[in-house]
């Protein structure tokens, strides 16, 4: 481009092409057409004075959770149908600051609640490997995106594996910084204290140049850290030996796929063999994470979701008769079931008999896997782990069963219990050719390292797919 062999409106038009031919996956809710060809042009004309920003020809699609002013938002929900967002998320006004172009807004599950994308009201979203097959979720529709060349990168959100887990599943990267690295302002709240801004690109490198452009102090939200955000895209190559640790249930439980197990069990091998120090370690509080992060996040879900009313915006039942029916029919009519299902839980949680048995006591046992995972990084670089117990499933194969559903998450949730930074790359394929990831967790706000150790994992990871090719 900034030789001029290619203009910001030809691949513009290329993008939009790609989107028409693949609507079948249902990875947008709404293309800019018309906008996006338009800020090409103003773009190619930056290009050519020389004022381009640093993501001038960037082509991304945003979440259906992060606010872009003058467009819709629904976090594919009807309770926010016809809703306009009335002001840009500070990620995306980063974005858009560095002259990237947004194509449009991604399909994910409703209000980010899921593992499959199979919850969101403008319906389930396919994998572009193999359309019988979900994507992951909840942010599926910026993962199948980026795999099917929809989009250079998207931006969803991670609450507890909604980035990593369905770059897993597509064969792409996915990356949840440190709570608090990125402003969460403009970002539709599932559960406060969880919920991460993260990208989804082909490459470490991709990643890493957006978090060093979205992240950083906002003024907007007192819960971002003030710390200076190192150049990411600048870090240096990977130089020494690591010292990594893994989980051992992670790996030798029967509940893992044998090819999961086997395709990690050789990257473990292949870092051991170049000479890295790659123990097994125990984690007594494991068999607590899931029950932790449900109930936390369902009890802030019950409390943050409690502003969609049908009152100030959004969704408004016909049939209401008076303020209490208003109120009822309204949810009703606009909340899907996963989502009625969670805040019920929720507001269970927080009730006055039950809260000190169910919230305070996760709450606790959040504190304690804290300050496990702290002791581990005291010891350690890094955390390797599978990202899912399995690769992508048959649409529908677990619709009918909540708990194997929940466990699609029982490796990705650890990040989010404690706010460390997790990156998930592509570790192969399996035998009917489904993406197979690896995840890499490191420590709180050390992403510098984490993306510099992620890019020389990539090459790793790349030359065994290589080698079990031939």
């Amino acid at each position: 481009m900034h030789e001029g062999r290619l203009t910001c409106v030809q691949l513009v038009n290329h993008y939009l092409e790609r989107i028409t031919s693949n609507a079948h996956l249902n990875a947008f809710v709404d293309v800019y057409s018309d906008e996006a060809k338009q800020r090409a042009v103003e773009i190619d004309n930056k290009l050519k004075s020389g004022s381009a920003g640093r993501l001038a020809g960037l082509v991304v699609g945003l979440k259906d959770v992060l606010s872009h002013k003058g467009h819709g938002l629904q976090a594919g929900s009807q309770i926010l149908n016809s809703y306009v967002a009335p002001y840009n998320a500070t990620a995306v006004q980063r974005l858009l600051d560095e002259d990237a172009i947004v194509i449009g807004r991604q399909n994910c599950d409703e209000f980010a609640m899921g593992s499959s994308n199979e919850n969101s009201s403008f319906g389930a979203v396919l994998n572009a490997a193999d359309n019988s097959k979900v994507p992951g979720g909840s942010s599926g529709g910026s993962a199948v995106a980026v795999q099917a060349g929809l989009c250079h990168a998207s931006l969803g959100s991670d609450t507890g594996g909604s980035v990593r887990q369905p770059a897993a599943f597509c064969g792409v990267v996915g990356m949840k910084p440190s709570y608090g690295r990125v402003s969460r302002w403009g970002l539709i709240a599932y559960a406060s204290s969880f919920d991460c801004v993260g990208p989804i690109t082909k490459s470490v490198e991709d990643a890493a140049l957006l978090m060093e452009i979205i992240a950083g102090h906002d003024e907007f939200d007192s819960t971002v850290s003030e710390k200076a955000v190192p150049p990411y895209s600048k870090s240096a190559s990977w130089n020494g030996k690591a010292k990594i640790g893994y989980i051992r249930d992670t790996i030798e439980s029967e509940s893992i796929a044998p090819e999961i197990r086997q395709n990690t069990l050789e990257i473990l091998n292949r870092l051991r063999s170049l000479g890295h120090d790659v123990q097994p370690i125990e984690m007594p509080l494991l068999d607590y994470l899931l029950p932790t992060y449900y109930i936390l996040t369902t009890a802030e879900a019950s409390s943050n979701l409690s502003r969609f009313d049908g009152i100030r915006y959004g969704q408004r039942s016909e049939d209401a008769t008076d303020l209490e029916s208003l109120y009822k029919l309204s949810r009703t009519e606009g909340f899907g079931d996963e989502v009625r299902k969670r805040i019920l839980l929720g507001t269970f949680v927080l009730s006055a008999n039950y809260y000190d048995a169910y919230y305070t006591k996760a709450q606790r046992v959040r504190r304690l896997v804290r300050e496990e995972t702290e002791r581990f990084f005291g010891q350690f670089d890094f955390l390797i782990s599978p990202v899912a117990p399995t690769t992508a499933f048959k649409i529908g194969e677990k619709s009918e069963d909540p708990l194997q559903m929940y466990l699609a998450d029982i490796f990705t949730v650890q990040a989010n219990v404690v706010g460390n930074p997790a990156i998930v790359i592509p570790n192969g394929l399996d035998s009917d050719g489904m993406p197979i990831g690896i995840q890499l967790m490191a420590p709180f706000f050390e992403e510098e390292k984490m993306f510099a150790f992620a890019k020389y994992l990539s090459r790793v990871t790349r030359e065994s797919t290589m080698e079990v090719s031939i």
